[in-house]
């Protein structure tokens, strides 16, 4: 049996009891899960051990603890996102303009009219690359920009999506940098994690290293029949990851060989798809204070600003992941493939457990992390029980 540490607030006991099921009876790990509602911490609860290779309950095994981190795969890419819209909330962005505006080098090979908003909606057309990136030419800064500026696109960009898994973190980061002259991972750390004091970081410090918890695979026990609905039949979509030609498989392998993520070089590089380091609570505390106050700091996005974060901007099968798939700008929004609180919600899951996400409507904001990696990309049942339990105590 795995201890289960932490709080919740009375009336949210039934997340604490999908917590200890998930160790129980879904192959958890080490995990951590924070809610906030109105900007107030409701539920902060962690347990297991710190890293995924050890099974819970072994005495030699660390433990984890409240501060303790993981990289939060795709989940990056919400926090990500949330630097080109508070750009253009300050005026220094605009969604519409060409991205060749701000990157000229990216006008190559037919991309002359993909529009900000189109990579912040999976719409450029460039979630593959004709030559895939070696591990170290992924993290160099500059590999990466310039093979995404040269790559053709796969279809008309702007006509459609597809989700770009890795190369969304070269085109975001490049134009970040273009823009504001830093970073999209120093950006990050001086604009939102220093000032609301969050344990998020996109790009590792050295000092922050021993924080963090080493990610392992895990085996995930039987899904329900109902569970990660698809609007292809499931062995369409295993074949297209099976296969090296295809987008899916292309997508995904646009690093190759796959990175150790537990790599200290790989913790360090700022790769804003995929290789984010957060807390629970980090994840859960940014997201709360996109849509409202938090310890009496200011919301960061306006109103409008909350308004196209999650306007519906790509709809329908995704070409890359082959399932229904709903985009506003950067973020996922509430669907049948990744099922969040309700209708109005906005957030991004990591593959193979994380999710972070708000829903505006009821001032929740949700973070969960885990150190063992199971074969879900975009709904994680051990996130969506949490997430269930939460929507049945009126979250």
């Amino acid at each position: 049996m795995v201890d289960v540490q932490g709080t919740v607030e009375d009336g949210f006991e039934p997340v604490r009891d999908a917590f200890a099921a998930n160790f129980a009876e879904r192959g958890e790990r080490g995990a951590a899960v924070a809610v906030y509602r109105d900007g107030r911490k409701i539920v902060d609860l962690w347990g297991g051990t710190r890293d995924g290779d050890a099974e819970p309950g072994d005495p030699a095994a660390a433990p984890w603890e409240p501060g303790t981190a993981q990289i939060v795969r795709s989940a990056t890419k919400g926090i990500a996102a949330t630097v080109p819209l508070l750009l253009h909330q300050r005026g220094q962005l605009d969604l519409d303009a060409p991205v060749g505006t701000y990157w000229p080098e990216f006008k190559a090979a037919g991309k002359d009219r993909v529009l900000v908003r189109h990579l912040l909606a999976h719409r450029a057309g460039v979630p593959a690359l004709d030559t895939p990136l070696t591990p170290a030419q992924a993290i160099d800064g500059r590999s990466g920009p310039a093979a995404v500026a040269a790559q053709a696109p796969a279809w008309t960009p702007g006509t459609d999506h597809g989700y770009h898994a890795q190369t969304y973190s070269w085109l975001l980061g490049e134009l970040v940098l273009r823009v504001t002259g830093r970073t999209l991972g120093a950006w990050v750390a001086d604009e939102i994690s220093r000032p609301l004091d969050l344990d998020l970081w996109i790009g590792l410090p050295d000092e922050a290293r021993p924080r963090v918890g080493r990610l392992a695979p895990v085996e995930a026990p039987p899904r329900p029949a109902a569970a990660g609905l698809r609007v292809r039949p499931k062995k369409a979509v295993a074949d297209a990851y099976a296969d090296p030609a295809s987008l899916t498989s292309r997508a995904f392998g646009a690093i190759s060989p796959a990175p150790d993520e537990n790599d200290d070089a790989y913790r360090a590089a700022e790769l804003p798809a995929s290789a984010g380091i957060a807390t629970a609570d980090a994840l859960a505390r940014a997201y709360a204070a996109l849509i409202g106050p938090v310890d009496g700091r200011p919301r960061l996005f306006a109103p409008a600003t909350l308004t196209l974060a999650r306007t519906e901007e790509s709809a329908g099968p995704d070409r890359t992941l082959l399932v229904h798939t709903r985009f506003g700008l950067g973020f996922m929004l509430h669907g049948p493939s990744s099922p969040l609180l309700g209708p109005g919600s906005f957030g991004h899951p990591g593959r193979g457990g994380a999710l972070a996400f708000a829903d505006p409507e009821s001032g929740i904001a949700f973070g969960y992390v885990t150190n063992g990696m199971q074969p879900n990309v975009t709904a994680d049942p051990r996130a969506q029980e949490l997430v269930h339990a939460l929507a049945a105590v009126g979250g």
